[in-house]
């Protein structure tokens, strides 16, 4: 296929020079219950609303509207090999869930505008439930299943859910969690209570029922069998979820996404970026806590009329050939996931991948964090098809940065995700001056105003702090992804690590600022400093310095004891996820003068670079310490 530069380079330009025509035109892609009377509405910068006017619906474009023409065609197909269940849900069958979801919701009192937390594992009935909170006009708010009791707290207050959907438990690699319990730890830390708890009994782990607080799921569904909820049709800039990320302070971020914009940048990506069709099957292996889940486990492959699978367990159990099994069973046409999967698979038996056929896969999707040319070579060379990367964020909420294949084939770049995405006004800019940098510079990756559709709004209930953290950072108007870039001669860009304290595991995004207060809380702990380190299979794994209270402690005897009581804090407070790697014990760490910690020197040591310009350290033998405990542990 021969590539028309212009073409494609035509099609940007339209999409930044002229988004009000643009978008207009890529709106058709959604049913409006009423048109929208303004494309786009700019007059208070940076707050940006689409679709002004119009009135429309998530779950309606997701689900009602593809039951004329494929009822009985799969929707939803949830697999999991914790528990060995596979279960596959038409379009019509998976009308009647949510149908009855919703109207458990209204039962409980959930109404237009309200909050519903969902703290579930990757099971049918939270899909079921995102989409009936779309449908009822209610604000979803998934939280990681992942995450220990203190940040689900956070969470809860403030969001301050009406409803809190849950499980008794969920289970990775066969270790089960009960969720149940954190959840009431959660509930009793948090300062909002919320009036309800629906609790989903999969029989992993026993649950204490609060009268009058917990209902049951399968008891209230049995209720609303054939329940019928009209859809509530809302204006386009209608909340529809908020997501909570990690920032550079202690405080998660809310961010939180319309209705109209998100459907239509959703469904323009899928046909535009991932080239789907109705009727296909897409696959992305992320989990419905993450905004990828959200983006591309649940709306936009429903949005496009495909299968989308729904998959809990891990790449390797019962053996590594699970996920291509899926692919030949349900005919994969597109598969998304993250490099540290890969980099995983790569580690076991080939025969495990060449023993299914995987003729029906187009296309492999990674994201998540950088893409190492090594990976990607070698998952395109054994499954024989493109790998494309792509860059994007949970405030973005699609991808911002690769190679729109559905506009033009566009040859990739080693290295590179590809350049900014149609809709998107990518800059790199030099983080002193705020000037464009040159080719090949290193700045910070920014976008100029107006954010395209199924971007942030702001960030919930707190208008000020989104202009202040993303958007007065440069001596211009424009958003900052806090992600280091370089484009080079011919628009490309390259993805170099984050400007802040957030780390990136596994694709996970974590602040350093969460888990140092979560080891601080330690009473033997007087100073600590976190930082992420590059980690050949995640990415990035974060590393605690700590300076104790009691040095005495910290003996070659007690150290490891020690150690692992932190992990044990961390864990309680933040889950496994924000677990670090090590925790090294100093007595001193490097800071400016003026009391600033230097954490961009202690993560070059500990990645053995040049930790940069020293002169601004008070005690320089604090990073001569640090590089002795590196070498001795």
């Amino acid at each position: 296929m021969s590539f028309d530069a212009a073409a494609y380079d035509a099609f940007y330009r339209l999409s930044v020079d002229d988004p009000h025509t643009f978008w207009a035109t890529q709106a058709k892609r959604i049913d409006w219950h009423k048109p929208f009377t303004k494309t786009l509405d700019y007059d208070k910068p940076p707050f940006a609303k689409w679709f002004v006017g119009g009135e429309t619906n998530l779950c309606y474009n997701a689900v009602d509207r593809h039951l004329a023409t494929r009822a009985d065609q799969a929707a939803l197909v949830a697999i999991s090999t914790e528990t060995d269940t596979e279960i596959t849900y038409t379009y019509a069958q998976l009308y009647a869930e949510v149908n009855r979801s919703a109207a458990m919701m209204q039962a409980l009192g959930v109404r237009q505008g309200d909050r519903v937390l969902i703290y579930m594992p990757m099971i049918a009935e939270a899909a079921f439930a995102m989409l009936a909170c779309a449908r009822i006009g209610a604000i979803h708010s998934v939280v990681f299943g992942g995450f220990a009791s203190n940040s689900l707290a956070t969470r809860i207050d403030d969001a301050t859910p009406v409803l809190i959907i849950s499980a008794d438990a969920g289970s990775r690699g066969c270790h089960v969690t009960p969720y149940k319990s954190l959840l009431d730890e959660a509930i009793a830390l948090a300062q909002h209570k919320p009036k309800h708890v629906l609790m989903v009994n999969r029989g992993l782990a026993p649950m204490k029922m609060v009268p009058e607080r917990d209902i049951d799921y399968a008891t209230l569904r049995a209720k609303h069998l054939n329940a019928v909820v009209p859809v509530v049709w809302l204006e386009s800039n209608a909340p529809s979820y908020i997501l909570y990320t990690s920032g550079t302070t202690g405080k998660p971020k809310g961010v939180l996404r319309d209705v109209g914009g998100y459907a239509v940048a959703l469904a323009t990506s899928m046909d535009l970026v991932f080239c789907s069709k109705a009727g296909e099957t897409f696959f992305c292996t992320s989990d419905i806590g993450w905004v990828v889940g959200h983006s591309y486990i649940i709306y936009g492959p429903l949005l496009a009329g495909m299968t989308t699978i729904l998959y809990e367990g891990l790449p390797i159990r019962p053996d590594a050939s699970i996920w291509w099994s899926i692919v030949e069973k349900y005919k994969v046409t597109r598969m998304s996931s993250a490099p540290t999967a890969i980099r995983v698979l790569k580690k076991q038996p080939l025969e495990l991948l060449q023993k299914h056929d995987l003729s029906s896969l187009k296309t492999l999707y990674l994201a998540g964090e950088p893409l190492d040319q090594t990976t990607s070579d070698w998952i395109s060379g054994v499954l024989g098809v493109p790998v494309i990367d792509n860059f994007w964020q949970t405030e973005t909420g699609w991808p911002t940065i690769s190679i729109a294949k559905g506009v033009g084939d566009k040859p990739a770049r080693s290295g590179s995700p590809g350049q900014p995405l149609y809709g998107f006004k990518g800059k790199i800019i030099n983080e002193e001056t705020g000037e464009e940098c040159a080719p090949n510079e290193k700045g910070v990756v920014v976008i100029e105003g107006p954010l395209p559709p199924g971007c942030l709004q702001t960030l919930y209930g707190d208008d000020e702090r989104f202009v202040n953290t993303y958007w007065r950072n440069f001596k211009r108007e424009a958003y900052s992804t806090f992600d280091w870039g370089i484009r080079d001669a011919d628009g490309y860009y390259f993805i170099l690590g984050r400007t802040d304290d957030v780390i990136n595991v596994a694709g996970h995004r974590l602040g350093t600022r969460e888990i140092e207060e979560s080891i601080s809380s330690h009473p033997n702990v007087s100073e600590v400093a976190v930082v992420g380190v590059e980690n050949a299979i995640k990415g990035q794994c974060a590393v605690a310095f700590v300076i104790l209270k009691n040095a005495a402690a910290a003996t070659p005897e007690d150290a490891h004891k020690l150690e692992t009581e932190i992990m044990k804090v961390v864990d309680k407070r933040l889950g496994p996820i924000g677990r670090p790697s090590h925790v090294y014990f100093v007595t001193a760490l490097p800071k400016t003068r003026s009391g600033k910690l230097l954490r961009r020197s202690i993560q070059a040591i500990c990645e053995g670079r040049d930790p940069g310009d020293l002169s601004v350290i008070e005690d320089p033998a604090a990073l001569q310490q640090i590089r002795a405990v590196l070498v001795t542990s």
